[in-house]
């Protein structure tokens, strides 16, 4: 089979976990024998287009506007622009090799206007990977006003990546709940977890003894930092945390609120976070594998339930997580039954410091991060998503 993947970032330079999940997506399916080409955005590009193979995958990237930690009206705009500057670049190259089956990764909600048109070209099948439902969750924290001109602008362009899906893959039963009761939609609904390749990095101690945290028990946090996170709540905890020396936060990445954090860390005095800027994929494993704890945060506010990808990076390397989430978020059960994860609700400090707290004990580190490895093993795996998308696209024509 011909398969076309579309993505807003991509290896090897994003450190976004959907850029990593969807190149391993990639690597499985061309394990697989089918012929994979990738489609993706790049406002770095000195020229305007650029045809290249990573790891036997054929990416194709065309120049864009910047749309990852710019102004929210920029970024709005290039991400409109995003199906038309693809397909005025790509076009003549998307006429001469068509696929059989587009998968489209969202965020962003603006490729439905580029599937339409390839899926009418080609008569092929598509596949969404929902990973965020936007822009529910905006409006959810206020960032966005309700029944205002830009929610409905949004919600226009969400309306129409729907619609270009024929399966639409969501990430929990809770998730997909949600979405059939406030979403119609003609597409399929199923559910589709986030997946990793199980192939843990092997750590050299280079990156702590370079940041000086030899003696350290490191507690990771990896990826964007925006409102959606709610950074401050980790903020919060490395504060407690300053009664026991041994316990250092280290954070890496970029977002909104990264100003925030780093006026924190002035203001308060904060010697136990170390805040770091986005690293290549590769150096951001090595940096991971030499860390305790894997830790994540979700916005209080948010309605509908994300599993965070950089979850999946933790299990990986065996690492017990340390979690908060909005209420009624599924991830909880799910980590906490699994015994691969201390998840507290978003506001309740006192949980989650405590959670903290355990995960100071090398022997529980252990317990909970061979809990992780098997979770991730039994329900994550890049196999079991490649099996699932290949097959509902096979099922339902």
């Amino acid at each position: 089979m011909k398969i076309l993947l579309i993505i807003d970032d991509y290896l090897p330079h994003s450190i976004k976990i959907g850029a990593k999940m969807m190149h391993e997506l990639a690597v499985q399916l061309r394990d697989e024998g089918h012929t994979i080409t990738v489609l993706t955005p790049d406002p770095d590009l000195d020229e305007t287009k650029r045809e290249e193979s990573l790891d036997g995958v054929t990416v194709w990237r065309f120049r864009s506007g910047r749309i990852k930690n710019v102004g929210k009206i920029r970024r709005a705009i290039n991400e409109t622009l995003l199906s038309y500057h693809a397909w005025r670049t790509f076009g003549k190259e998307l006429r001469k090799h068509p696929a059989d089956l587009v998968v489209y990764y969202s965020p962003t909600i603006f490729w439905g206007p580029l599937v339409e048109r390839l899926k009418k070209m080609w008569g092929a099948r598509s596949y969404l990977i929902l990973r965020d439902i936007f822009p529910q969750w905006a409006v959810d924290q206020g960032l966005i006003r309700k029944k205002s001109a830009v929610e409905r602008y949004f919600l226009h362009f969400e309306a129409k990546n729907y619609a270009a899906a024929d399966t639409i893959g969501l990430m929990s039963p809770r998730n997909l709940a949600w979405f059939e009761t406030h979403k119609t939609v003609d597409a399929k609904l199923e559910i589709l977890p986030n997946w990793a390749s199980n192939t843990p990095t092997l750590p050299t101690g280079e990156h702590r003894k370079r940041l000086k945290l030899q003696d350290k028990i490191i507690y990771f946090y990896g990826g964007n930092m925006g409102h959606a996170q709610d950074m401050m709540n980790i903020v919060r905890l490395a504060e407690r945390m300053t009664a026991h020396p041994k316990a250092h936060f280290l954070l890496v990445g970029t977002g909104d609120e990264v100003p925030l954090v780093e006026k924190a860390i002035v203001q308060k005095r904060l010697r136990n976070i170390t805040l770091l800027p986005p690293v290549p994929q590769e150096i951001f494993k090595q940096i991971l594998a030499e860390c305790d704890v894997g830790l994540f945060t979700l916005h209080r506010e948010h309605t509908t339930h994300n599993f965070p990808g950089k979850l999946l990076g933790y299990m990986v390397q065996g690492m017990p997580v340390l979690g908060s989430v909005n209420p009624g978020n599924d991830l909880k059960e799910t980590m906490e039954e699994s015994g691969a994860g201390l998840i507290a609700i978003n506001g309740e400090d006192d949980t989650l410091y405590a959670n903290a707290l355990r995960l100071l004990d090398a022997q529980e580190r252990r317990r909970i991060g061979k809990g992780a490895k098997e979770l991730l093993e039994k329900s994550f795996s890049v196999q079991s998503a490649a099996r699932k998308i290949l097959e509902s696209a096979r099922t339902h024509p």
